[in-house]
């Protein structure tokens, strides 16, 4: 145990003070920060945008309706003003181009009587006006219809009052809609979390054994320390890089929730509801067998090659085992019922992603749980004992790297070294 610790502290280590890493780690802080706080930022732009009015110019050809448009757009005073008036068209946007105002609005019947509307301005890229404007006069149009046909304004509000509909389940194990919400974000979470950290992380596994292939100093941890201890060491202290990473993000993302868990925005939805800690429970079991699945293979495929460039070839099966499961996730997430997914969560490459998210929005039985775990567990086992011999041959072997080829020899290697 002391030789395994040895290993994880120095893997550990000495991936962590490299630039690299904390440069990484300072982006996707900066990145999370960012995201999370994207609503607030979003609105100080819009704060800035709506110290700025529009100062129309109003061509009214109905002579009648400038009047109950100024009423519909009172509560947007400050950002819309209907500043003078004009009797053509033509002046009015000679008056617009003069710069006297920012925008004309012609406001017309057409030929079947219909109300209708014109803006004009220099620039179409400001929404808030038009759209606003827009809206007003529909509500002009409804207004004086409501009239002409006899209807009051009670009656016109029951006409466009929605329906009551409910969604209800007669299953008393059933999530309900908040839940479902709730457990659907954390499945995206833990989804991604998954994705990145095999892609990044296995990647890091692999380049990190060919890096002391090259050193030649392999030959001597070979000699010293048993293959299965060696493997793990370097996956250990990958896995602790990944989580101490992993730790500084979820502490800004939690800091930043809670900042802003005031039931009106994403995050207030999200806390409104008591975290369910048996899905949280859930979420770090499979990230973890997941992260030792994918680590295991990531560290006996890099075993094989000799330079850091094949890495990325040779880790090709792994990543697309990944990308896979990844895919089938998103489409889970539609359909978690689907016999697709129910299947394919029992496949042990694909079982920490997919099972989690049956889980998470489904009421899945625990023996299939359990079954999902121990084919998992049983897996993760195979792989170690054959990775391990293939890690004490692979990592003895120099030149170009040939996928099955280089597996085949690696098990003669380590055979002879019994």
């Amino acid at each position: 145990m002391r030789n395994f610790w040895i290993i994880v502290g120095h893997t550990y280590t000495k991936k962590l003070l490299t630039k690299t890493f904390l440069v990484t780690t300072a982006i996707t802080l900066l990145f999370v920060l960012f995201f999370m706080n994207m609503e607030r930022i979003f609105t100080m732009f819009e704060q800035d945008a709506e110290q700025a009015a529009t100062h129309i110019v109003v061509v009214d050809e109905t002579d009648e309706l400038i009047d109950p448009l100024r009423d519909q757009l009172q509560p947007f005073t400050e950002r819309i003003i209907l500043a003078g008036e004009a009797e053509t068209l033509e002046e009015a946007r000679q008056s617009v181009e003069a710069g006297d105002y920012d925008a004309a609005l012609r406001i017309s019947y057409d030929q079947q009587g219909q109300l209708e509307g014109e803006y004009f301005s220099d620039s179409l890229t400001q929404t808030f006006a038009p759209n606003q404007l827009q809206q007003a006069l529909q509500h002009v149009k409804e207004t004086r219809l409501t009239v002409e046909l006899g209807l009051s304004p009670v009656e016109l509000e029951r006409i466009y009052q929605p329906i009551s509909f409910e969604l209800t389940t007669i299953s008393e194990t059933a999530k309900s809609e908040s839940e479902l919400m709730q457990a659907q974000m954390i499945v995206y979470v833990l989804l991604f979390v998954i994705y990145f950290t095999v892609l990044l992380f296995g990647n890091m596994i692999a380049t990190e054994v060919v890096t002391e292939k090259s050193s030649r100093v392999m030959e001597i941890l070979v000699s010293t320390v048993s293959p299965i201890t060696q493997m793990f060491g370097k996956i250990v202290g990958i896995g602790l890089l990944a989580l101490t990473q992993y730790g500084l993000l979820f502490l800004v993302g939690a800091v930043s929730l809670m900042m802003q868990a005031d039931g009106s925005s994403l995050a207030g939805a999200f806390l409104s509801e008591e975290l369910p800690l048996d899905l949280l429970g859930y979420a770090i079991l499979f990230f973890l067998l997941g992260y030792f699945l994918y680590a295991t293979l990531s560290a006996t495929l890099g075993s094989i090659v000799s330079r850091v460039e094949d890495v990325n070839q040779v880790l090709g099966p792994v990543n697309f085992l990944v990308i896979g499961a990844f895919f089938l996730a998103m489409f889970g997430l539609n359909a978690p019922e689907s016999t697709v997914v129910t299947v394919a969560s029992f496949i042990p490459f694909f079982t920490p992603m997919l099972m989690f998210l049956r889980v998470g929005m489904l009421s899945v039985p625990l023996w299939e749980v359990i079954l999902a775990l121990v084919i998992l567990l049983g897996t993760i086992a195979v792989l170690a004992a054959i990775g391990g011999r293939i890690f004490k041959g692979g990592v003895l072997m120099y030149g170009k790297s040939s996928a099955l080829k280089d597996l085949k020899k690696a098990f003669q290697l380590s055979k002879q070294e019994r």
